[in-house]
C-alpha cells in the first residue's frame, strides 16, 4: 500500500470525525449551496439552471440545520439534536429539497408544455420505452436512424442496455408528470439505497453500533446530496439507479451474500455499461471466497438475459446502438466532452485520440495486473478498486461527461461503510489490515 493513499485516508478520517462528523456535514452543505448558486447563474443548460435555483435554497437550509447541530453539540456533546438520527434527518431533508423537489417541479412543468425541463437522456429513455412496447426492442436500426432529420439522429440512438427502457414504459402508457422517467429513476434509486442501508445496519455488530450507522450515512450522502448526484437525478437521472444497484451489490458482498451481490450488479449491468467493470471486480472478489460462480450467475446472466430479446428481434439495431455508437462509429458522434486529460490529449495533440486510447489501455492493464497479483478479498478493497479504476477511466477517456464522476466519488466514499459489515454472531469474519474479511 503506497503512502499517498494511506495519508489521504487518514486525512479523510480526521476530517470525517471532527465534531462528530458535523463539521464535514456543514462543509458539504455550504459548498453545495455555493455550487448550486453558481450553476443557477452561469450554466448554459436550462434544466441545470432550474435545478440550481431550487437546490441552492435546499442546501442553504441544510447548512443552517448543520450549524444549529454544531452549536447544540458544543453546548451539550450528548444532545440528541447533534446525534446520528438528527444527521440522518437533515440528510433526508437535503435530498428531498435538492433532488426530489427539483425533479418533481421540472417534471410537472414539462408535463404542462415546457420543453426545457429535461435533459436529452430522459427523452431517449422514454422513446426507448415506447419502442420496446411497440416492437419488442428499444433500439432503432441504422437505416431508421439515417431516415431521421439530421438534427434528430442523435436522439435516435439509445446507448444503454435494454433494461434501461423499462424506466420509459410508464410514459408509453400514460402522459403525465409522474410517468417522467426521472420519477422512476428516483424510485429505483431510493429502493436500492434503502436495501443497501438495511443490509449494512442489520449486519453491524452489535446491530445498534452507531459507528456503522455513521459510516453508512456518509456513503448515502455521497450518493444522494452530493451535487453531482442530486443534479444528475433532477435533470437526467439514468446513472443514479445504476450507481445505487452497484452500492447495493457491494453492501451485499460486505455482509456475506455473494449470490445476491451478483444479482444486484447484474441488474445494474442490464441498465448501463458502467456497471460492467464493477461486476468484473466483484466476480474476482467472489473467486477469493470460492463463490465466483454464484456472483457470475447474476452479474453475467442478467445482462445476457436482457440482451437476448433485443438480439432476437433486431440484431443489427442492437449492435448499432450498443457498440457502434459508443465506439464513435455511428451516424453521429456523442457530444460528451469534458475538459479531462483524455479529452484534452485527444483534441490538442497530433494523433491525440491514439495517445489517449493508449493511456487508457495502459491504465486498464495496470488495474488488470493489480487484480491478478492482489485480488480484492474484502468488499472494502473491491469498492476501492472499482472507484479508482473508474476514476482513471473517466479521466482518460477521449469522450466523457463531468457527471460520470458520480460513480468513482460515491464508490470511494461508500467503502468505509462496508467495514462494519461483519454479521452479528458470525465466526467466519475477522478484521484484516483495517478491513473486514473472511477467514
Amino acid at each position: 500500500m503506497t503512502a499517498a493513499p494511506t495519508a489521504l485516508r487518514r486525512g479523510w478520517r480526521a476530517a470525517d470525525s471532527a465534531a462528530g462528523g458535523l463539521a464535514l456535514d456543514l462543509g458539504l452543505y455550504a459548498a453545495s449551496a455555493a455550487f448550486a448558486a453558481v450553476t443557477a447563474a452561469t450554466s448554459t443548460l436550462l434544466p441545470h439552471r432550474a435545478w440550481g435555483g431550487v437546490a441552492a435554497v435546499g442546501y442553504l437550509l441544510a447548512a443552517l440545520a448543520a450549524t444549529g447541530q454544531l452549536l447544540s453539540r458544543r453546548r451539550d456533546p450528548g444532545s440528541p439534536l447533534a446525534g446520528p438520527p438528527a444527521r440522518w434527518a437533515v440528510t433526508a431533508f437535503a435530498w428531498l429539497t435538492t433532488a426530489l423537489l427539483p425533479l418533481a417541479w421540472q417534471s410537472i412543468e414539462r408535463a404542462r408544455g415546457r420543453t426545457d425541463r429535461a435533459q436529452e437522456e430522459v427523452l431517449v429513455v422514454e422513446e426507448s420505452g415506447r419502442r420496446l412496447a411497440d416492437t419488442g426492442t428499444p433500439y432503432l436500426g441504422h437505416d431508421a436512424i439515417a431516415a431521421l432529420p439530421p438534427g434528430e439522429q442523435l436522439l435516435g440512438y439509445t446507448p444503454y442496455q435494454p433494461g434501461m427502457a423499462l424506466f420509459g414504459l410508464p410514459r408509453a402508457a400514460v402522459d403525465a408528470w409522474w410517468t417522467d422517467a426521472r420519477v422512476w429513476f428516483a424510485v429505483g434509486t431510493a429502493l436500492a439505497l434503502a436495501l443497501a442501508v438495511r443490509a449494512l445496519i442489520r449486519a453491524a455488530h452489535p446491530p445498534a453500533d452507531q459507528r456503522a450507522g455513521v459510516a453508512v450515512l456518509r456513503g448515502v450522502q455521497a450518493a444522494t446530496v452530493l451535487p453531482v448526484c442530486a443534479l444528475t437525478l433532477a435533470t437526467g437521472g439514468d446513472d443514479l439507479p445504476v450507481l445505487a444497484l452497484c452500492l447495493l451489490a457491494l453492501a451485499l458482498a460486505a455482509t456475506g451474500r455473494p449470490g445476491r451481490a451478483g444479482l444486484a450488479v447484474g441488474l445494474a449491468g442490464a441498465l448501463k455499461l458502467f456497471a460492467w467493470p464493477v461486476a468484473l471486480v466483484l466476480i474476482i472478489w467472489g473467486l477469493t471466497r470460492r463463490a465466483g460462480l454464484r456472483v457470475a450467475a447474476g452479474a453475467i446472466g442478467l445482462p445476457a438475459a436482457a440482451l437476448l430479446p433485443a438480439l432476437l428481434v433486431d440484431r443489427d439495431a442492437l449492435v448499432e446502438n450498443v457498440l457502434r455508437f459508443p465506439l464513435g462509429h455511428g451516424l453521429v458522434t456523442s457530444p460528451a466532452q469534458s475538459p479531462f486529460p483524455g479529452h484534452l490529449i485527444a483534441t490538442a495533440l497530433p494523433a491525440g485520440r491514439a495517445v489517449a486510447a493508449a493511456l487508457l489501455l495502459a491504465a486498464g492493464l495496470a488495474i488488470a495486473v493489480r487484480l491478478a497479483r492482489r485480488p480484492p478479498r474484502t468488499a472494502v478493497a473491491t469498492a476501492l478498486v472499482c472507484g479508482y479504476g473508474l476514476l482513471a477511466a473517466i479521466l482518460l477517456m477521449p469522450s466523457t461527461r463531468f457527471g460520470y464522476l458520480l460513480y468513482p466519488l460515491a464508490l470511494l466514499l461508500w467503502a468505509p461503510a462496508l467495514r462494519p459489515g461483519a454479521p452479528a454472531g458470525s465466526a467466519n469474519w475477522r478484521a484484516k489490515d483495517g478491513d473486514t474479511a473472511y477467514t
